[in-house]
């Protein structure tokens, strides 16, 4: 992350680095939607955010992956980072206020932690040159985007080209909403047992119920034929 917004500030990266991450619903998605694919295609970095992902590795693979990328987990890191080095982030997403009450947690966590900007993910498409102007014009060096996906993905290939000197567009989901304390994590047998999204379907059934029965059995399929070095 800092090597990038390092050269971003120097003129010496064209465009930010689009860092997105992946899950059963974003496999599903993949491979049933062929313009998401090709949307997921222009990332730079993919993280596997989602224990069945490494748990189909371990299965299947003779160099597994180690561990699980949880976005809500690695924004402390990437704060902490941030404090270090000086780089300042910008939040995108969510229900109006979300991401505000999320940035102030987060300073009060992380002291020092600069976050140049915060806008809600309730914005006409008209809008988005206006906001694209704003981040770079706020010196963002990462860029974290929580409007769901595919959109947030969507947004993110769609706009790299006007947000020169901007290290990272990071992609993030519900991000927000687990950093301001309106979702909780689920318990941590269950994120190390790959069921963090049953946790997720209880806590809102009607909507996330009817998606994970349809996007679960798809993804396990395709993990289980096509996971490999």
């Amino acid at each position: 992350m800092r090597a990038d917004c390092v050269r971003a500030r120097a003129d010496r990266l064209v465009r930010p680095r689009l860092v997105f991450s992946s899950n059963g619903s974003v496999i599903a998605d993949f491979h049933r939607d062929r313009a998401f694919r090709a949307t997921l295609s222009q990332a730079d970095i993919i993280d596997a955010d989602g224990m069945p992902l490494v748990m189909a590795t371990r299965l299947l693979c003779r160099n597994p992956l180690r561990e699980r990328v949880s976005t809500t987990d690695f924004i402390h890191d990437a704060a902490r980072a941030a404090v270090a080095d000086g780089l300042r982030f910008y939040f995108l997403g969510a229900a109006p206020g979300v991401a505000a009450e999320a940035g102030n947690r987060l300073r009060r966590q992380h002291p020092g932690l600069d976050i140049v900007g915060i806008r809600h993910g309730y914005f006409a498409p008209e809008q988005v040159a206006e906001i694209c102007a704003e981040v770079t014009r706020r010196r963002t060096d990462v860029l974290w985007v929580g409007l769901g996906s595919p959109r947030q993905e969507t947004f993110a290939v769609a706009c790299q080209a006007q947000l020169a000197g901007v290290g990272w567009i990071r992609t993030c989901g519900g991000m927000f909403d687990h950093c301001a304390g309106r979702v909780r994590r689920a318990p941590g047998w269950m994120q190390k047992s790959g069921l963090e999204w049953l946790h997720r379907a209880m806590l809102e059934p009607r909507r996330l119920g009817p998606r994970y029965l349809t996007t679960n059995p798809l993804a396990a399929f395709h993990l289980l034929t096509k996971t490999r070095d």
